[in-house]
């Protein structure tokens, strides 16, 4: 039997949603896996997800990563989603997807990645709980990928363990219109809540192109917002606007990768 799956990139901490809010996009790693004996490595992420539900043993697994490594776009969580998924297939269970979270987390302590890797679309995630919220965004999203990376635990451990109470403050309001702009798909509150204060101003010494692209967001776009730990920034365009916006953005950039994308419906499945 050969089992062939893909997963999606996510962006998460989406605007305001810092730890929480998440959602996946239209760029996407696979794994084929074959029923013949292989050297697989022990310690790789996306076979230790795999042998949470089959051994690995007499198998062949071919990865394709699509996803920039270490560029805040989610490539772990999607390698533990192509695991997860692939092992369930092999051992012919359909977990549901409180299962396959639970288990990824334990491997990837990221769920706001983790869940839209696994369910697609827009996904909000606390206490170990996920709740898809929507297929989509009221904005297009254009990734703006540099070429040096950033270590997303060296990243966190640079975050303060309090903030003053006017940027929680901030931060309440516009994750509040997060939520009302995914309820609503209305395109100006959700522009409202693309700004954040709990880590982007300490992570934006790895990504100066967030402060320069919002202080001049190309036309069409709504807003930016950091990717992850970053350093990849995400603009925010207007639907229709994307194609534009996104070529402004390699006038602007030409030493980065540029990418129109979409955010993806669908999450980890056979292929």
């Amino acid at each position: 039997m050969t089992i062939h799956v893909r997963a999606p990139a996510t962006t998460a901490n989406l605007g305001a949603g810092f730890d929480v809010a998440g959602a996946a996009l239209s760029l996407w790693n696979e794994v084929v896996v074959f029923d013949e004996p292989g050297h697989e490595d022990g310690s790789h992420l996306g076979i230790r997800a795999f042998s949470v539900y089959a051994s690995p043993a007499g198998r062949t697994f071919a990865w394709t990563s699509r996803i920039p490594r270490e560029r805040g776009l989610g490539s772990s969580a999607a390698v533990v989603a192509l695991g997860l998924v692939a092992g369930a297939a092999a051992a012919g269970v359909s977990p549901p997807l409180e299962e396959l979270f639970a288990a990824g987390l334990e491997l990837e302590g990221h769920g706001d990645n983790l869940a839209p890797a696994l369910a697609g679309g827009v996904c909000l995630t606390h206490d170990g709980r996920v709740h898809r919220v929507a297929d989509e965004l009221p904005a297009v999203p254009v990734a703006v990928v540099p070429s040096t990376r950033v270590n997303t635990a060296a990243s966190r451990g640079a975050l303060p363990d309090s903030v003053p109470r006017l940027d929680a403050v901030f931060n309440v309001v516009r994750a509040s219109l997060l939520g009302a702009a995914l309820a609503s798909g209305d395109e100006d509150v959700f522009a409202a809540a693309l700004d954040d204060r709990l880590h982007e101003p300490y992570r934006v010494q790895h990504a100066p192109h967030l402060t320069e692209i919002r202080a001049d967001l190309p036309g069409g776009a709504l807003g930016a917002t950091l990717s992850g730990s970053g350093p990849t920034v995400v603009v925010w365009a207007s639907r229709g606007r994307a194609d534009a916006v996104a070529d402004e953005l390699r006038g602007r950039y030409p030493a980065h990768e540029v990418l129109p994308l979409k955010v993806a419906p669908e999450g980890a499945a056979t292929a």
